[in-house]
């Protein structure tokens, strides 16, 4: 079964789960959790995402992200791919070190962010990492101690979530306090990491007749909100895919994109696979990269096999073109 794509929305509150391949720790030092932490630092600064919670556990993480321009997996490929380099090349390893590819969950905000925020903060304490509330108010590798103010973290965005707590740092952070402590003792929210409504229940034409039903009811794996929410983002996510099928009817394949770049740019199909920084064919080739993997969905490897080059290459080329021309690329 295909995986399903995902949904990107600018300005979208996420939930992102990355767990070990089998689930191995991923950290296993302090050193390990502060590199992680200096690569997402960095990549916050460079994707202008912003980041409202997180908790670093043994085997896997979470991070509560509220997204920019950019598309989220322009930060999680940064973060993910250095740091894996880093962890294999410490720890003498090879081979993969996260399980699938991570998990990143859209959230309907107003419902949903302070409990998700909550849910995320609270891991280390149900996991018995730490044993208290008092110890978990200082815990070094979660936010929380950040919004109480037991430890500052410039990357950390704060100010959003305390607002809603009191007008001023000392009676919000005392009343965040108090809404973390009121759920210490419930159970865990599986919702938070994925589940409810599944597309084998009829897909998103069936979603489309629950929506027109008015029923309120947590999306697939990729979706958290009422029956509004998930419609408008459905909107954005299915306007992609309409402009692929758009696209396929008009006879668009690999053949065709080959043909309209090489006519733009008055190249040769063998321009495609030379290498260099001589303007006119990296433009071309950011532009087959682009419209052949975001507009046509073609794959990362059949598209290297055709400029001779491997997915990474592919992947670079794609965001340098979406850094230079927009989203709104075309030829």
């Amino acid at each position: 079964m295909p995986r399903k794509g995902r949904i990107n929305i600018a300005g979208g509150i996420y939930h992102v789960i990355q767990r070990g391949i089998e689930r191995c720790n991923i950290f296993r030092e302090d050193a390990d959790r502060e590199e992680l932490l200096r690569r997402l630092a960095e990549g916050i600064a460079q994707t202008g995402h912003r980041c409202y919670g997180w908790a670093l556990m043994p085997n896997h993480f979470h991070l509560v992200m509220r997204t920019g321009k950019k598309p989220l997996s322009d930060l999680m490929r940064k973060v993910l791919t250095g740091y894996a380099i880093y962890f294999n090349k410490k720890y003498k390893r090879c081979g993969y070190l996260y399980q699938n590819r991570y998990k990143s969950i859209l959230c309907q905000e107003e419902e949903y962010l302070l409990e998700l925020i909550r849910y995320v903060h609270l891991n280390p304490l149900r996991a018995k990492i730490v044993n208290s509330m008092e110890e978990l108010n200082g815990f070094k590798w979660c936010g929380h101690s950040v919004l109480t103010g037991e430890q500052k973290v410039s990357w950390q965005a704060t100010g959003e979530i305390l607002e809603r707590f009191g007008a001023t740092r000392r009676e919000a952070a005392k009343k965040y306090i108090t809404f973390m402590d009121e759920a210490k003792d419930k159970g865990r929210r599986h919702d938070f990491s994925g589940g409810g409504l599944r597309r084998s229940a009829g897909g998103w034409t069936r979603v489309a007749c629950l929506q027109k039903a008015n029923e309120r009811w947590q999306g697939d794996e990729r979706i958290l909100g009422d029956g509004d929410f998930v419609n408008e983002a459905l909107k954005e996510s299915e306007y992609e895919l309409r402009e692929r099928e758009k696209l396929k009817r008009e006879g668009w394949n690999m053949e065709k994109l080959i043909q309209k770049v090489c006519e733009k740019y008055s190249l040769h199909r063998k321009h495609l696979q030379q290498r260099g920084r001589e303007n006119k064919i990296a433009e071309a080739k950011m532009m087959f990269a682009y419209i052949g993997n975001k507009k046509l969905g073609i794959s990362s490897s059949e598209l290297a096999k055709v400029m001779n080059c491997n997915k990474s290459g592919v992947g670079y080329l794609v965001r340098q073109c979406r850094e230079k021309f927009g989203e709104e690329v075309s030829i």
